[in-house]
C-alpha cells in the first residue's frame, strides 16, 4: 500500500533523511520511532506530499507522490503533529470544510461523512464549539477526525495520542486497532508503551537512517529482560 524507496531530504548542507526504504501493507500498524531530529516527521511529510524529497520515491496504492500528488492524497489520511486546524471555526464547520475539499459536494454525503467521524471520535458534545476553545485532547480528536473523514486505505499519524488523558488514549488505540485490518497505518510516537499496545512492526530511525525494522517481539529479544526504552536508547545513541 505504501512503498518508500531510497528517500532522502536535504536542508542545505544537512541531510535530514538519508536513504530510507520500507513498505507498509494493509493490516500493518507500523510504529515509526526515533529521537527528536531523527527524521521521522520529515519522512512522514514526504510520504503525504507535504514536502518534496531531494531524491528517492514514495508510492501509495501504486501512485507516485511527486507525479500524482492528488491521487496519493485521496488514499491517505494525515494527522500532523499537534493537530493544526482553523481555530475560529466550530468543530462541525471545520469537518464540513474538510468534507468539501475532499470532494464531497452533495450535502447528504458530506453530512454522512461528518456524522460518522463525530461519532467515531466522540466529538458530539463539542461539535458547535470553536476549536480555539477546546482542550488539547479535544483538538487532537478533531485532527484525528479530519484524517478519517474520507475513510482512506492509508493513515499517517504523527503522535495521535498527544495531549489525551489515559481514557482518551485507550479510546484512540481501540479505534486504530479496529481499523487496522483494512488499512496501512504508520504511527509515529514517543510513547513506547503505545508501540507494545498497538504496533505489529517497528522501524527505528536515527540520524536520518533506519537502524531497526522488525516486530516488537524481535526488538525485545535483542536484550531479554531489558526495558524497551533501554533498548531504544542503545540503538539510537550507540
Amino acid at each position: 500500500m505504501i512503498e518508500v524507496t531510497a528517500l532522502c531530504k536535504n536542508y542545505g548542507p544537512v541531510r535530514a533523511v538519508d536513504g530510507v526504504t520500507f513498505r507498509v501493507q494493509r493490516g500493518e500498524i507500523l510504529g515509526f520511532l526515533g529521537p527528536n531530529g531523527a527524521g521521522k516527521s520529515t519522512t512522514m511529510k514526504m510520504i503525504t506530499g507535504f514536502l518534496a524529497p531531494t531524491s528517492g520515491s514514495v508510492q501509495v496504492g501504486g501512485h507516485e507522490v511527486t507525479k500524482e500528488p492528488l491521487e496519493v492524497k485521496r488514499r491517505l489520511g494525515y494527522l500532523a503533529e499537534s493537530a493544526p486546524a482553523y481555530p475560529e471555526m466550530t468543530v462541525e464547520e471545520f469537518l464540513e470544510f474538510i468534507a468539501a475539499i475532499r470532494g464531497y459536494r452533495k450535502r447528504a454525503e458530506a453530512r454522512e461523512r461528518v456524522e460518522r467521524v463525530v461519532r467515531l471520535c466522540h466529538l458530539a458534545e463539542v461539535r458547535r464549539q470553536t476549536i480555539e476553545t477546546l482542550s488539547k485532547g479535544y483538538r487532537q480528536r478533531v485532527g484525528f477526525a479530519q484524517a478519517l473523514l474520507h475513510d482512506p486505505p492509508g493513515l499517517i499519524l504523527d503522535e495521535p495520542t498527544d495531549g489525551l488523558d489515559p481514557n482518551q488514549k485507550n479510546e484512540v488505540r481501540s479505534l486504530i486497532r479496529s481499523m487496522a485490518p483494512d488499512k496501512a497505518i504508520i504511527l509515529s510516537t514517543h510513547i513506547l508503551e503505545e508501540v507494545e499496545a498497538l504496533c505489529t512492526r517497528v522501524i527505528i530511525i536515527a540520524r536520518g537512517r533506519i537502524v531497526v525494522d522488525e516486530a516488537p517481539e524481535a526488538l525485545r529479544a535483542r536484550r531479554p529482560g531489558a526495558r524497551l526504552d533501554e533498548i531504544f536508547r542503545e540503538l539510537t545513541i550507540g
